[in-house]
């Protein structure tokens, strides 16, 4: 298992600047997730690490060391590309064991790694079959299996899963997670969706523009957001602004009480925010952080309903019961538990 570290790595395209002092840890056997819209920088920051792409400044570390001017296929890094780039004509098998033969493995050694890799992506048996008898699906573990079976001190994953149907992505999530517990590698993989970060990694990269924004466990990018383009991009809209004193809020609506033990901000302008699965619907204004809010639209979703409404000027999001039912300009009560407010930056 190897600790990577990238330390104030940047990558610049003629004045372009794709990925800009980009400081964080992957722990040993830790599976990170780099995200982002499309442009961020986040596959070029894999690039970076696996060698294939020279940083412009800056440092990629495994185990403390600099691997800047170690060659890519030193480094002990593979990468898993979102095409899965399988040699046609070659059999499963001696796709999987391609690299082992440009290592000068013996053959019996060889075929012995090729199946126990084939076992672990669930595709035992599938040595003497060509990449056209297999499913998508199929030759994605296929090229999983390839990069595993050389023994990589790293696995870098770039959007391995883009290209999939819905059932297949979530199968092959769970096969990730399953092979990289069963391996313990240290694993980073690029995904542009938050579901798929979130299902898969241990800590989320989030990036913008370059720029890292948040680098934390999933649950924090829901709960603890950096900022209003952080909770935007976790959809959460839902703000309102205010005044923080202490363990209140001054809004156009009132006053809000803070759980004391999350208050975030310091005293002066924030932004309130509160998740819609988390604001609760209330028929007795007399409960504490009780606001009122227009209903703008009702939208049914199956396990629940969807509200938008106008609150303070603000289009909010909140999470009813299913069988909750309200008529567009009606005024409803809504309460934000305490223990659930957030506050952010105003910027």
């Amino acid at each position: 298992m190897t600790q990577v570290i990238l330390r104030d790595l940047t990558r610049r395209f003629g004045n372009v600047g794709a990925v800009d002092r980009l400081n964080l840890e992957i722990k040993s056997g830790e599976l990170v997730a780099f995200l982002g819209p499309s442009g961020c920088g986040k596959t070029t920051t894999l690039r970076m690490i696996t060698g294939l792409l020279l940083p412009s400044s800056g440092d990629v570390l495994f185990d403390g060391k600099s691997m800047i001017t170690v060659p890519t296929e030193k480094r002990g890094a593979v990468m898993v590309f979102q095409k899965h780039l399988l040699f046609p004509t070659m059999t499963v098998g001696q796709n999987v064991g391609f690299g082992l033969r440009m290592q000068g493995v013996e053959k019996g050694e060889m075929d012995r790694r090729v199946s126990e890799m084939l076992e672990l992506v669930k595709l035992p048996g599938f040595e003497k079959r060509h990449a056209h008898e297999l499913s998508g699906g199929q030759q994605q573990r296929v090229a999983l299996a390839r990069a595993l079976v050389v023994r990589p001190k790293v696995l870098l994953l770039d959007e391995p899963l883009a290209n999939l149907d819905a059932n297949l992505r979530l199968e092959m999530r769970e096969l990730i997670r399953h092979i990289q517990r069963e391996t313990g590698i240290t694993s980073v993989f690029v995904t542009h969706d938050q579901e798929e970060a979130v299902m898969l990694a241990d800590r989320i990269a989030l990036m913008f523009d370059g720029l890292l924004q948040q680098y934390d466990v999933p649950q924090a990018f829901y709960q603890r957001p950096s900022s209003a383009r952080v909770a935007h991009f976790f959809r959460n809209d839902n703000l309102l602004s205010g005044t923080r004193h202490g363990d209140r809020v001054e809004t156009a609506l009132g006053t809000l009480r803070l759980d004391a033990t999350k208050v975030n901000q310091p005293d002066g302008k924030v932004f309130v925010t509160v998740r819609p699965e988390d604001v609760r619907i209330t028929p007795d204004p007399e409960h504490s952080n009780c606001i009122p809010a227009t209903v703008i639209l009702q939208v049914y979703m199956g396990t629940h309903s969807q509200l938008q409404l106008d609150v303070a000027g603000h289009t909010w999001l909140v999470h009813s019961p299913a069988d909750f039912q309200a008529q567009v300009g009606d005024t409803i009560t809504i309460q934000l538990p305490d223990s659930r407010i957030w506050l952010l930056p105003v910027t």
